[in-house]
């Protein structure tokens, strides 16, 4: 059954869709069963994958709206996992949805037939609290949290945590956070250094010890419509992004064995 993790930030530019497309990406090398899921209507994540968003159809905003099955949006990229494409249709889905039923849990119902194909499900959401990022949260187990390491990021941590705190008392109970992803890291920085020990200090296991530094290679790979891993995978943007798909699998596993003992134990 899929861990389904949504990749979100209220705040812009911390690398959410760098994430999202080389996660997926590199836990699909690591050879994991992986869907992406393109949530903001820019689409940027779509192309960061090869995926022509202007003729992507049909899209995760026909899923929501119940135009289309899961079945047949997906889409299979060449860099060994699935994805459901978004463009600039899915910004409609906000005014839409709010008449619907159900409307919080449209992005749920629709994965239910889903998960069973799937190791991970990672979903790429718009830096906004609005009605497709509550479809996502409302939809996920876990989400994670890319962030840089500067002040402003620690103020916007504070609102997104209140935010998680809403929407597990009143749409996901079994919400929880997976981790906390220090992006665009620069260790000259002092700084930057300050701000990554308060994350440990207050978050503890919750933030990966993987580290994703600036990286040339990583700003690159999307015009040319590549994960990093396909574009240059000597580079210390792959590589990172490697180190951080095997410590997920490792923390999943970890997991799994507690999970069985605790069982034996009973």
């Amino acid at each position: 059954m899929a861990k389904i993790l949504a990749v979100t930030n209220q705040k812009g530019g911390v690398g959410k869709t760098t994430t999202a497309v080389n996660l997926s990406a590199c836990l699909a090398a690591l050879d994991q069963r992986v869907l992406m899921i393109d949530l903001d209507p820019q689409g940027n994540a779509t192309t960061g994958c090869g995926v022509f968003k202007r003729e992507a159809l049909p899209t995760v905003y026909q899923i929501l709206i119940g135009r289309s099955t899961f079945a047949e949006a997906r889409i299979r990229t060449e860099f060994g996992f699935d994805i459901l494409p978004a463009n600039r249709e899915l910004a409609g889905a906000e005014v839409e949805l709010i008449e619907m039923g159900n409307r919080e849990y449209r992005l749920r119902d629709a994965l239910s037939e889903a998960r069973a194909d799937y190791d991970f499900i990672l979903m790429d959401c718009p830096p906004a609290l609005n009605m497709l990022t509550v479809n996502g949260l409302a939809a996920a187990e876990a989400v994670m949290i890319p962030m840089q390491c500067e002040y402003y990021a620690l103020e916007g941590l504070t609102d997104l945590v209140a935010t998680l705190k809403k929407v597990r008392g009143n749409l996901n109970p079994k919400l929880e956070i997976e981790g906390l992803l220090r992006t665009m890291f620069d260790a000259r920085s002092t700084l930057t250094q300050q701000v990554s020990g308060e994350l440990e200090g207050h978050f503890g296991d919750k933030v990966y010890r993987t580290i994703i530094p600036r990286n040339v290679r990583l700003a690159e790979a999307p015009s040319y419509g590549k994960p990093v891993i396909a574009f240059d995978r000597s580079s210390r943007g792959a590589q990172a992004y490697l180190a951080l798909a095997q410590e997920m699998l490792d923390r999943r596993d970890g997991v799994t064995r507690a999970v069985t003992e605790q069982g034996a134990e009973a």
